[in-house]
């Protein structure tokens, strides 16, 4: 891989940004599974190495099962994953994946059904934060840490 800049020291206060919505979704009422679910599966979808590997090692930390995060980009074809689960990672998808064609009435409603229009906000900016991050870190390359 090619050595790129490294986008969060040359912008530090775009970096200081970021941050305080991270640390606005941290005192949000988001549980830890809803939000460690939908940034795999987000990192899953832009295939961000950097983020998958810090973002599975928190899952477990929080005690996810190896078992949820590996059939995690195949959550429609198994029992494992709850319907309000299910409706988070279906939100996470079409917000991740916009461009093609937006968010469904369907998801939307979907989501409302199990959650309050202040959850289903904080799901929404959460899945945005994890884009932003998944496309800082595939733009500069950031390596894996060994």
């Amino acid at each position: 891989m090619q050595k790129r800049i490294n986008i969060l020291e040359t912008q530090p206060q775009a970096t200081k940004a970021l941050m305080a919505l991270e640390g606005f979704l941290a005192t949000s009422g988001l549980s830890k599974t809803h939000k460690e679910l939908l940034k795999i599966r987000a990192s899953q979808i832009n295939g961000c190495a950097f983020c998958l590997d810090m973002h599975t090692k928190d899952a477990l930390k929080y005690g996810e099962t190896p078992q949820r995060i590996f059939l995690l980009n195949a959550w429609r074809e198994t029992d494992l994953f709850t319907d309000e689960e299910k409706a988070v990672l279906a939100l996470t998808e079409e917000v991740t994946l916009i461009h093609q064609h937006g968010l469904s009435d369907e998801t939307y409603e979907r989501v409302s059904a199990f959650f309050d229009d202040h959850y289903v906000a904080q799901l929404v900016l959460a899945v945005v934060t994890i884009n932003a991050w998944n496309r800082i870190a595939v733009s500069a390359q950031l390596p894996v840490p060994r």
